[in-house]
């Protein structure tokens, strides 16, 4: 069957969830920590064991470990090799432990009918698993290609809002490796658009692309580098709309603008082609 418009509003039974310390290493590989000097730098990210460095996670991880939204099934039998990423926002009440649990419970918000496709909208709420305190929230929006035009609501504009028109206050700028989404899928996306040519070809590519929540997770990096000063007890929220995919061995830049009066920066994320990845970027501090 296509998209199930009856799935708005049905909520998901609590889904408990564990890391470690290796899952969490594991992701930040994956979103390439540590490829600038690996000897050195994001040492208390990609290892456990440095002296004098306290194992910390990336404020990003949330996104994995916490999102995801309601199970494919309540959502339709379309085909996987539709769907791509929309959006993406997550919230966190502090820093994320290198080992611990949360149940997380979520609700579809809304499916969309943008025409060539369907946006499907839902919200995740994390609490730990022992102590029921907040841990983190993500809303996550998934776009399905083909399987729009069922003459529903279009739903609110992007919160994208517009971006800043001067020069960025900081840019960072780091390469992806050929082979970062054969890594990254072992944080849990299989999804096989970004590892089988042939599944590419089928959803309209000429090859594999990046998992929108790496290109998320880089984008994130440089944000609590610089404007956090590597402190992920400093994050406090991360927005962007994913407007184009990028291919594992492109070059990303983050480009970066103070906020005055929000908090926090706006951020937009470009590969070296000059397409925009990342648009519309808000992250917020503490």
């Amino acid at each position: 069957m296509p998209i199930n418009l009856d799935a708005v509003g049905v909520r998901s039974d609590p889904v408990e969830r564990s890391w470690s310390s290796t899952d969490c290493l594991l992701y930040a590989l994956g979103v390439g920590a540590g490829s600038l000097d690996a000897v050195d730098f994001e040492l208390e990210y990609t290892t456990e064991n440095s002296a004098d460095r306290p194992q910390r996670v990336l404020p990003t991880f949330a996104a994995v470990v916490g999102g995801g939204g309601p199970p494919r099934a309540t959502l339709g039998s379309f085909d996987l090799a539709m769907l791509v990423h929309g959006e993406q926002s997550i919230e966190l009440f502090g820093p994320i432990p290198a080992d611990g649990s949360v149940r997380t419970t979520s609700v579809v918000t809304g499916i969309y009918d943008k025409g060539s496709g369907a946006l499907v909208v839902s919200e995740s709420t994390s609490v730990d698993a022992h102590s029921g305190e907040p841990r983190f929230s993500s809303t996550t929006s998934l776009f399905v290609r083909g399987e729009g035009g069922f003459g529903g609501d279009r739903g609110p504009s992007s919160g994208a809002g517009s971006m800043p028109t001067g020069e960025p206050d900081d840019v960072v700028t780091y390469a992806v490796r050929p082979d970062q989404a054969l890594l990254y899928r072992l944080s849990g996306d299989r999804n096989p658009l970004h590892s089988d040519p042939v599944f590419a070809k089928r959803a309209g590519f000429d090859r594999p692309i990046l998992h929108g929540l790496c290109t998320y997770g880089f984008t994130g990096r440089a944000l609590l580098h610089s404007v956090c000063g590597s402190d992920p007890a400093r994050v406090r929220s991360m927005a962007g709309r994913f407007s184009r995919p990028t291919y594992p061995g492109d070059t990303l830049t983050i480009s970066i603008w103070s906020d005055d009066g929000g908090g926090g920066v706006r951020f937009r994320t470009d590969n070296q082609r000059g397409e925009t990845v990342i648009d519309g970027g808000r992250f917020v501090t503490v």
